[in-house]
């Protein structure tokens, strides 16, 4: 593009007042804030100013093209910059508890409850029989006791906090004996050496990475030791030649030595999954039964709930905790409240809460069905894509995620999505532009869609998606 045709195109440029008179435009300012619509229109015209004078070809070359260009543009800049950042997507990955995604899926139970709460005022720290004031963990406490046979429980915002509160509480500026085969990181950098250190707690490490016996503990027992810690690890596996010692002689060497057993289970759970053909993993209820004094774990893993670091155990130590100026700045508030009380409920009757957790659903889903679900999305996807591209259905291995059963294979089906037109990672890509977005797996050109992690309706969503994401031109994206 030589000088001569750049200062043509420059002078074709509309003044953004004359933009926002366009009949399209003008009809966003009856649903957008004038100054949000004003700063697109300066935006998109910057730009088309920039990509003129670098000769980009993709500007049309005449004034009612380059008008309708730039009006295009601010209809996709206004639209993209109104749209909320937190949005709805639809989990295709076949990874349950997914973090980037939210992990769990709350029930329809703890939505409604969270609905209730958001809707008007609740009883949150009020105590409806007397009319005093009350504690924000009575709708949870007494349930949770009932469910893992513990004295007494405590809530706050998550499984990393719950450890920080009960070392700061029990082992501030003491010693506490951990295994070097746990000391885990939990997850985006976050290591149990180093929540240790921000609670004043001094580490003792004891045994080896594969073996650690009740006597490597023993011998590191004096009088500056405040707290045995187990840790489960919960997001990976140590297999071979290996030796852990387990909470119940870990309680054993407690009770001699008079010091309280801290039990770190990451995920948490309240079924045997071995029930089901998971992997073991060990429950809430017998980590206490083994003798933990104390035990941490997630809401939002296994357990099904939101998210929340559930404390449980004997009720003096808890009582500590509650006291802690830390415990108000990790309080949850009413919303996870509301959730977490919903989905303990459904645990009080083990067959509902297989019914309604949708973690525990997609879980022990069964082959039989995942195969028949993938199928009729197969199906339902060939219809909508027009022969734009080929859907069949293939055997995947899904994955629980979230840092939970991390050895664990679930095998599942998906609908494979080939497309001659454009690549997979392009029909990612504009999968993911959508609302709701679309995520899946991309796997040797094909975008795979699991069906274990599709919620109940979803299929229609998705291929309304496919076919639209199938139908745009390389400028729609």
């Amino acid at each position: 593009m030589n000088d001569s045709k750049r200062s043509g195109l420059l002078r074709k440029l509309p003044a953004v007042h004359e933009v926002l008179q366009a009949p399209r435009v003008a009809e966003l300012l009856t649903f957008y804030p004038r100054v949000l619509v004003t700063e697109a229109a300066r935006a998109v015209l910057n730009r088309a100013r920039r990509q003129i004078m670098e000769g980009e070809k993709a500007i049309p070359p005449s004034e009612e093209g380059l008008f309708s260009f730039v009006v295009q543009e601010v209809l996709k800049t206004v639209e993209r910059q109104a749209r909320p950042n937190l949005r709805r997507v639809i989990n295709a990955t076949g990874v349950v508890l997914h973090t980037n995604l939210g992990r769990a899926v709350l029930s329809l139970q703890a939505q409604a409850a969270v609905q209730m709460a958001a809707s008007g005022y609740t009883n949150l720290e009020l105590d409806l029989e007397t009319g005093r004031r009350g504690s924000r963990y009575a709708a949870v406490e007494g349930i949770l006791t009932r469910l893992t046979g513990a004295e007494s429980a405590l809530v706050v915002n998550n499984n990393a906090a719950a450890v920080l509160l009960a070392l700061s509480t029990l082992a501030g500026g003491r010693e506490v004996v951990v295994s070097r085969g746990q000391l885990i990181e939990i997850g985006g950098s976050f290591r149990i050496p180093e929540v240790m250190a921000q609670s004043g707690a001094r580490l003792v490490e004891v045994g080896t990475t594969n073996k650690t016996y009740p006597d490597d503990y023993r011998r590191a027992i004096n009088e500056n030791t405040a707290l045995l810690l187990h840790v489960h690890t919960s997001n990976y596996r140590i297999v071979g030649f290996t030796r852990e010692t387990g909470i119940a002689e870990l309680a054993d060497l407690g009770r001699e030595f008079g010091l309280p057993v801290l039990s770190d289970l990451g995920s948490g759970v309240l079924v045997d999954l071995e029930d089901f053909g998971l992997p073991g993993e060990p429950t809430v209820q017998q980590a206490v039964a083994a003798g933990a004094d104390v035990v941490t774990f997630s809401g939002d893993k296994l357990l099904g709930g939101p998210q929340a670091g559930i404390i449980v155990g004997k009720r003096h130590l808890l009582e500590r905790m509650k006291k802690n100026p830390l415990t108000r700045a990790l309080r949850i508030d009413k919303f996870t409240v509301a959730a977490l009380e919903a989905t303990l409920r459904a645990y009080l009757d083990g067959e509902r809460a297989l019914e309604e957790i949708p973690v525990l659903k997609m879980l022990i889903a069964g082959r039989a069905d995942l195969e028949r679900r993938a199928r009729e999305l197969a199906r339902l996807l060939n219809e909508h894509a027009a022969g734009r591209a080929q859907i069949t259905v293939v055997q995947v291995t899904s994955r629980v995620g979230g840092g939970a059963l991390p050895t664990a294979e679930l095998p599942s089906f998906a609908a494979a999505v080939k497309s001659e037109e454009i690549s997979a990672e392009e029909l990612s890509w504009r999968l993911r532009a959508k609302d709701p977005a679309v995520i899946g797996r991309i796997q040797e050109d094909l975008l795979l869609l699991d069906v274990r992690t599709l919620q109940e309706g979803e299929e229609k969503l998705l291929a309304q998606a496919i076919k639209d994401a199938l139908k745009e031109g390389p400028e729609d994206g």
